[in-house]
């Protein structure tokens, strides 16, 4: 077995999104999400589509992955008011969208303007879920990083 198949393989048991897409958004304004990815999302067939936190884009999510990170905040004090701010900013800004037969799906403008993103966008995929990123934003972005950068920031997750 190569160790693309050994990826493969691993991608569809634990849902680990990888590589990158550009794609064009139609003029609905729908986008589409690669095949192999909604098959990781599984079901439902809907995903969370949030504002990224520290960067101009759209972190985007299947519902496991929401869950595991809800309950985190679920076990919040109701004193905890950073972490308070933190939940209400996010769900009052986030979205659910199905994804239709071919696989589109429409995020809403809020978000799109968020990110910046016009008629095209970058998919990212970031193990957990993905990014959608404006294509020159992400090229911004992506030469900003430097080896040295990539092996502290390995480090300090203990990867």
């Amino acid at each position: 077995m190569e160790s693309s198949d050994i990826m493969q393989a691993g991608d569809h048991a634990t849902g680990v999104f990888v590589s990158r897409y550009l794609h064009t958004l139609d003029t609905k304004k729908r986008l589409t999400i690669p095949s192999d990815w909604r098959e990781l999302a599984g079901v439902p067939k809907r995903l969370f589509v949030l504002p990224g936190v520290n960067d101009k884009c759209l972190c985007v999510y299947p519902a496991r992955e929401i869950t595991q990170r809800m309950a985190r905040l679920r076990n919040l004090s109701i004193a905890d008011e950073k972490g308070r701010q933190l939940a209400r900013t996010l769900a009052s800004r986030s979205d659910l969208v199905p994804w239709d037969s071919q696989g589109r799906i429409r995020v809403k403008d809020d978000l799109l303007d968020f990110a910046g993103i016009g008629s095209q966008a970058m998919l990212v995929g970031t193990f957990d879920g993905f990014e959608i990123w404006d294509p020159d934003h992400w090229q911004q972005m992506e030469g900003k990083v430097s080896q040295d950068g990539l092996g502290e920031a390995a480090r300090y997750v203990g990867f």
